[in-house]
């Protein structure tokens, strides 16, 4: 990274200098991964999920060993859609690995074989559309073929994984558990952030994936940690930022690292250089990060039905909320009916705009979540 560029970094993994703490976490992946487990990876979203598993995939003893893929499945609706994902990742991420391991892949997918191409250089082209996937759970057999037949172990991670649970494919739990099950050449990381949908999906009896992993549970980076991490980036662009600031930035962020990292990216580039930064500068941060988002969020409450809207007001003035139900609840906000605040809750989770957490409802976007509490 430039040094004249923003440290805080908010999207992608840009190296372990500007990735804070995980140390625990790090060597927990180290080491289930090393003695052959598959992992469940759970924790809210944004909280720095992908970025861990970017940051263990980034370890040089991980990198000389194992081929790493990792592919996010949020945005998929279809078994056709991921095999095509995961086809792409790994003919990319073979790509420094040089022809001989991207023929080997190529030779392995017969499927879909005419939509791969090499260059006469050597440089590899993905073609494939979803409409080019015939026969998907042909592909999702060649693609856990070629990780077994792979030059080198592999480990695979699925962010988002319970997202599989959507798809249309019947038995789809049971189709992936016995692919993974008898695959001996690679390991798996599922990651996922609905905590409810996952851990039924790893400790219920009844489901594929029953005792079939090491669940691994994250929460927010230890604040102190943080502090350590904030300040020393500021000293190195020449800041210098005042006790109290990190403090205060999680008490808005709540701890979600996504959030705080956010804040901190406003408020580094607020400071300039030779200049300090305060803890009263944190609420012009998150007045800065509301108005830029303004329209945005304007245009997403606009498309909600007026009864998701009501019941989404109602939860963020009233923070967390363990009975939305509740004749209080319902009363207090004129929400007309139990049976209408359900109805429109179901919605809402749907579209992630609450989230259902160890019996307690709540925004799931926190800035959004101020706003709306600003807004109405």
């Amino acid at each position: 990274m430039k040094a004249n560029e923003n440290p805080f970094v908010i999207s992608g993994y840009e190296g372990a200098h500007y990735f804070c703490d995980r140390e625990i976490e790090t060597d927990q992946l180290r080491h289930e991964i090393a003695n052959g487990n598959n992992v469940a990876l759970i924790a809210a979203r944004r909280m720095g999920k992908s970025g861990l598993i970017e940051h263990y995939f980034s370890q040089p003893e991980i990198q000389n060993r194992y081929y790493t893929f990792f592919i996010d499945i949020y945005d998929t609706k279809s078994l056709r859609e991921l095999v095509r994902k995961l086809s792409r990742e790994i003919l990319l991420r073979l790509k420094p690995a040089g022809a001989r391991a991207m023929e080997r892949f190529w030779q392995t997918m017969r499927s879909i074989q005419s939509g791969i191409s090499f260059s006469p250089m050597g440089e590899p082209s993905f073609t494939v559309q979803i409409g080019d996937i015939k026969e998907p759970e042909a592909t999702l057999d060649e693609i856990f073929r070629y990780l077994e037949l792979a030059d080198k172990p592999c480990i695979v991670a699925m962010d988002e994984f319970q997202q599989i649970g959507k798809f249309p494919e019947k038995n789809i739990e049971a189709t992936l558990r016995t692919y993974v099950q008898r695959c001996h050449n690679a390991q798996f990381i599922f990651s996922g952030s609905q905590r409810h949908i996952m851990s039924t999906m790893f400790t219920s009896a009844s489901r594929p994936f029953y005792q079939s992993v090491s669940i691994m549970h994250i929460d927010s980076i230890d604040r102190a940690a943080y502090d350590a991490f904030a300040k020393s980036l500021f000293a190195e662009g020449n800041r210098t930022l005042a006790d109290g600031v990190t403090e205060a930035v999680y008490a808005l962020s709540r701890g979600v690292t996504w959030y705080t990292q956010k804040l901190f990216n406003v408020l580094y580039g607020y400071t300039r250089e030779g200049e300090k930064c305060e803890v009263e500068q944190v609420d012009e941060a998150l007045d800065y990060i509301l108005k830029t988002q303004s329209y945005v969020y304007e245009e997403t409450i606009s498309r909600l039905p007026e009864k998701q809207t009501m019941v989404l007001v109602a939860l963020s003035k009233n923070g967390p909320t363990q009975s939305i139900t509740s004749a209080a609840f319902v009363e207090k906000y004129s929400l007309q009916s139990a049976s209408t605040v359900q109805s429109a809750m179901k919605g809402l989770l749907e579209k992630d705009f609450v989230t259902f957490e160890k019996g307690v409802y709540s925004v799931y976007d926190i800035f959004l979540d101020y706003w709306i509490q600003r807004m109405y």
